[in-house]
């Protein structure tokens, strides 16, 4: 109830300042790159060779924007930090995500998608959540479908999921539209870890992204290079073996 009466006072600036930061703000593209690859097991002992499926799901972050290439996105640190950790497994990966995409529309996607098998899924969602004023309810209802989802499809072992990031302290943000949007990320991440605590193979994964040169990207929002290598070890600190 609090927050209807916040943002209902809010609402003429929020609108006013969602607007401007929408046509100021750069819009970046997505890295380029191949969005699946396989990296070798640099053990030298073959016979005890695994193999580690991943996927990466979600929206912009995931997709890279912010750098270049993928290898300096999420997947390319990944998979560097994964080989170092695991040099006994290859590592296939795979991403799937696009710009703007909202934690409904990556549920879509993937009920149309063909079946496959991951052993490790890792998500991004959540920020296009928050700028779209996503219920708490129904967010919890589609992170606890995606899990599912994973979890029956595509036979995941492992689910991590990224925690909303810190929005109230977004630099491209202007008050009161950063603590707004800071407050509605922290609610979701809430129901982040309530869907979490229903199963012991997720978990979420929270990054702390300082913000300075080369953590954040120019456009005040996402990872730059450091900040995807931030999050990448954060994530292999995650995984089980």
């Amino acid at each position: 109830m609090f927050n209807f009466f916040v943002k209902l006072a809010l609402a003429p600036v929020l609108l006013v300042q969602g607007r401007r930061v929408k046509r100021e703000t750069p819009r970046l593209p997505e890295a380029t790159g191949c969005r699946l690859g396989t990296i070798a097991a640099t053990s030298n002992d073959s016979k005890h060779t695994k193999s580690l499926r991943i996927l990466i799901c979600g929206d912009s972050a995931a997709a890279g924007v912010g750098v270049e290439n993928q290898q300096q996105a999420l997947a390319g640190c990944l998979e560097r930090e994964l080989q170092t950790r695991f040099p006994q497994y290859d590592i296939h990966w795979t991403l799937w995500a696009t710009n703007g995409d909202t934690s409904a529309v990556a549920l879509i996607k993937l009920h149309l998608r063909q079946t496959q098998e991951f052993d490790l899924v890792i998500t991004s969602l959540g920020v296009n959540d928050v700028t779209r004023g996503l219920a708490d309810y129904r967010f919890f209802r589609q992170q606890q479908a995606l899990v599912r989802l994973f979890r029956e499809k595509y036979s995941a072992r492992q689910i991590l999921l990224t925690a909303v990031p810190p929005m109230r302290h977004f630099p491209a943000l202007p008050q009161p539209l950063r603590w707004y949007l800071g407050r509605q990320a922290e609610r979701l991440n809430a129901q982040l870890q309530r869907v979490a605590q229903l199963d012991s193979m997720v978990e979420v994964v929270d990054v702390n992204f300082p913000l300075q040169a080369d953590v954040i990207a120019s456009d005040g929002f996402h990872p730059g290079p450091v900040g995807y290598q931030l999050w990448a070890k954060a994530v292999a600190d995650r995984v089980r073996q």
